[in-house]
């Protein structure tokens, strides 16, 4: 019998400090233990109240506990949990019709994560490419200060050599232009390029929107040259933008889309979407995942998908963007010591600190965060926010109050 089995484990008594005595130390967690979530309020162990704009880095964006998804996810636990993929599942099947109809693609491929979406993604674009040009059509394209998740493979192509210093070697044949910067584009996609991949937001980026001539001009030149264009839109699609996806608010179409995050509204799942063409590349055999597209995921990212793609929701989405944009342009205004602008789209939304202000984006997030309010960084000279759609005026008041409070305090403590 294991000495340290201990049968109260799942009452026993844990803090912020078991973290860094039990867990590999890959995050940095803030000190108060979030337990308990309704939408966008959230309670820590002490009973302190929060109001989240954070989501869950842009994940659960219909909040958090929504019932529509509980009680979804609860039928579904009491039917079918999982089947290996020699078989396929009623749930799967309704979630892969309703993207594929409400989306350009025609096929999906599903996984648990955007990690998995774009390694799908850009082991689909260098099959392809290998099938049908041959080898030497292999060099794969990105954008700095790009996230494409954490796999040595998405990190690489991520663009962001913090992510990758210490697990070389890299994966060879990736290249990277400045975003939103035509004549780089032109000057690195060339015909052995089999794959583009790009956010149309940049989120962990800085919240950078792309250009629509930008985008359009990737999309011309992979047109021309033979090669695939991958929107990411881990972090911008599922309503973020006030569109289903923010492919459709460019009116520019991909080759291949990559979501994750949002669909499972907290629920492990990605999905790859793509055309009935370069789906054939991806035969039987050629790739998997154990969990992907299970029965439960596929549940709750079918409702959550159901809630979200409903002319009424993205039209307050929309309402609620321009809300928050307006406010936030009012706090940058009367702060222009702090912060320089606004920026990103829909809710999502960054606030790019001041030269004399450079680094600190951290320390507002744990200012707001002393005063009860959860924001995000994206870098340490962004704040970022990205709260559930589903937050209401008066929320979008409360964040502007209480982030007017803790600016206060730091400019007074200065």
């Amino acid at each position: 019998m294991n000495a340290k089995l201990d049968t109260t484990v799942t009452t026993r008594p844990v803090t912020r400090q078991t973290f860094d005595e039990v867990l590999v130390p890959t995050y940095a967690p803030a000190a108060m233990v979030p337990v308990r979530g309704s939408g966008l309020d959230l309670w820590d162990q002490n009973g302190k109240h929060y109001l989240d704009f954070t989501s869950g880095i842009a994940v659960a964006s219909l909040g958090h506990c929504n019932p529509a998804v509980v009680e979804a996810l609860t039928r579904q636990a009491n039917t079918l949990w999982h089947l290996g993929n020699g078989y396929t599942n009623e749930p799967v099947l309704r979630l892969a019709t309703a993207l594929t109809e409400a989306t350009f693609a025609d096929r999906a491929f599903f996984c648990n994560s955007g990690a998995e979406a774009n390694e799908a993604a850009l082991k689909l674009a260098r099959k392809y490419a290998h099938t049908k040009f041959g080898a030497h059509k292999s060099r794969i394209v990105s954008c700095y200060q790009s996230f494409h998740g954490r796999t040595l493979f998405t990190v690489s192509v991520g663009g962001q050599s913090k992510y990758t210093e210490g697990f070389e070697p890299l994966p060879p044949a990736i290249e990277h232009v400045t975003y939103n910067d035509i004549e780089s584009a032109r000057a690195a996609i060339g015909d052995d390029v089999c794959a583009v991949i790009v956010e149309p937001l940049q989120g962990e980026g800085g919240v950078v929107p792309g250009d629509k001539a930008f985008l359009q001009e990737l999309r011309d030149l992979c047109t021309k040259t033979g090669a695939l264009l991958i929107f990411d839109e881990v972090q911008s699609g599922m309503g973020r933008t006030g569109d289903l996806f923010h492919y459709m608010t460019y009116g520019i179409t991909p080759d291949i889309l990559t979501a994750a995050k949002a669909l499972g509204n907290g629920y492990p799942i990605g999905a790859m979407l793509t055309t009935d063409e370069l789906a054939k590349t991806l035969g039987v055999g050629t790739h998997g995942t154990t969990y992907g597209g299970n029965p439960l995921a596929a549940t709750v990212a079918l409702t959550v998908l159901d809630t979200i793609n409903q002319p009424a929701f993205l039209a307050r989405v929309k309402e609620a963007s321009a809300k928050l944009r307006s406010t936030m342009e009012k706090l940058v205004a009367d702060y222009s010591q702090v912060f320089t602008l606004v920026r990103g789209a829909g809710l999502l939304l960054g606030l790019v600190v001041t030269d004399a202000w450079k680094g600190r984006s951290k320390d507002i997030q744990r200012a707001a965060e002393a005063n009860g309010l959860m924001v995000l960084i994206a870098g340490m000279d962004v704040v970022r926010l990205a709260p559930a759609l589903i937050v209401t005026d008066a929320q979008i008041a409360e964040v502007d109050r209480i982030l007017r409070l803790s600016l206060d305090g730091m400019i007074k403590a200065a």
